[in-house]
């Protein structure tokens, strides 16, 4: 639930993500962490005592101090579960001088965990140099690394891994929660990608106000990526339409758990832009790009709606969410609408070809708010995660978003 709230990308607004954080008297967060911990029974019994907290250390749930004073990445909050059963015989325990001063039964036991939301951007600053990360599920539209909001910032990550507009929109004119639309830089109806510009990776964002809709502005240029393989987890709908049915826009309406898209490497490694693939032909709905989008956010039936200007972001079942059937209501905390893009480093030379490599230095992840008939896609950014263009080594993670989550509890 915070790896999805945006509060890594924004370390410097601790008041705007109480909510997330835990802080007292907004429970949301703890009390499902202290439900879902309850699910799993200790001797057959759910656990009478469960006790949440978040930040660094017993009792502190301020996760705007993780990363300390003067730190270039981003907050990192932790989450710590305390889960004691106190009715469990605990004789062999006390055999083995397990249980100091204990009792043969009705002396307990305990276990406490901790997790971590760990934004990898800018960690090349600390001693132990850059942590890559590798998502999977990543949706195969490539991305520049120019921010259509923040023009000037040099992109939305540093070519070392920073997050340059840190923040969110409303409150410091930062990154987290700032909405652009996202166009292919192809031309409708054409069989390929190559046709607009020659060399498609050399282009600026476009801004033209006599062609696209007040709308549309600001905006920002994608091009299609190689997937390599089929992906899983294809929901049925994504067979409707008048197209075959392409690796591409399977990967947009599923899962592509194959195709790698790792950071500070060039391909095969790294990315691949596929010029060959055209995600919006035809000029319709049943273009790869929009009829991907549209199954994977049931947009035709009802997608899930993102309230803006609100943190942590709280987003409302759709009625075409499976959810809604179930007669669930209020806010949820996922969504098909969520996705993560790669962003390429734009300060590279720019390489010719059909198929050119590209080196990956970041991702985000967006809300999709609603997809358009021409392949273009109105989204709401979420996260950043940056790892620089000289990443190297093993993932942190593999998953659908860019902000791993993970265990560090010491053994």
């Amino acid at each position: 639930m915070i790896s999805i709230s945006g509060v890594t990308g924004d370390p410097n607004t601790a008041s705007t993500w109480q909510t997330t954080c835990g802080t007292t008297g907004t429970a949301t967060l703890a009390a499902t962490a202290v439900a879902q911990a309850q699910w799993n029974f200790v001797g057959r019994v759910a656990a009478p005592t469960v006790r949440v907290t978040y930040g660094p250390g017993a009792g502190s749930n301020d996760c705007s101090t993780l990363a300390g004073p003067g730190s270039t990445f981003s907050v990192n909050p932790t989450v710590t579960v305390y889960v004691q059963q106190a009715n469990l015989p605990t004789f062999f325990a006390r055999v083995f001088s397990l249980i100091t001063n204990g009792t043969s039964s009705n002396s307990g036991v305990s276990a406490t965990a901790t997790a971590e939301v760990y934004n990898p951007s800018g960690s090349g600053s600390l001693a132990s140099g850059m942590v890559p990360v590798q998502p999977r599920c990543v949706k195969p539209l490539i991305i520049p690394n120019i921010d259509p909001q923040h023009p000037a910032a040099g992109g939305f990550v540093s070519t070392a891994g920073a997050i340059n507009s840190q923040g969110t929109w409303e409150s410091s004119n930062g990154v987290i929660g700032e909405t652009f639309t996202m166009y292919a830089d192809c031309k409708p109806g054409a069989v390929d990608c190559l046709v607009t510009d020659g060399n498609i990776l050399d282009n600026p964002p476009k801004y033209n106000s006599a062609k696209l809709p007040l709308t549309y502005q600001p905006n920002l240029e994608y091009v299609p990526a190689l997937v390599q393989n089929t992906s899983g987890a294809v929901p049925s709908c994504s067979a409707e339409g008048n197209w075959t049915g392409s690796n591409f826009q399977q990967a947009i309406a599923g899962c592509d758990q194959t195709t790698v898209y790792a950071c500070g490497t060039p391909a095969p490694a790294g990315g691949t832009v596929d010029l060959t693939e055209n995600p919006v032909t035809p000029a319709a709905i049943t273009g790869d790009t929009a009829t991907g989008v549209a199954c994977l956010t049931n947009s035709t039936v009802g997608p899930d709606v993102l309230t803006p200007a609100t943190y942590p972001f709280q987003i409302t079942a759709g009625t075409g969410n499976p959810l809604s059937a179930q007669g669930v209501t209020g806010f949820i905390t996922t969504s098909n609408s969520i996705a993560t893009i790669p962003i390429y480093d734009t300060t590279l030379p720019a390489l010719a070809g059909p198929q050119p490599p590209v080196t990956i230095l970041g991702f985000l992840q967006v809300f999709i708010n609603q997809v358009n008939p021409d392949g273009s896609l109105n989204v709401t950014v979420m996260n950043v995660s940056g790892c620089s263009n000289a990443a190297a080594g093993n993932p942190t993670v593999a998953g659908t978003s860019p902000v791993p989550v993970r265990l560090i509890t010491p053994p």
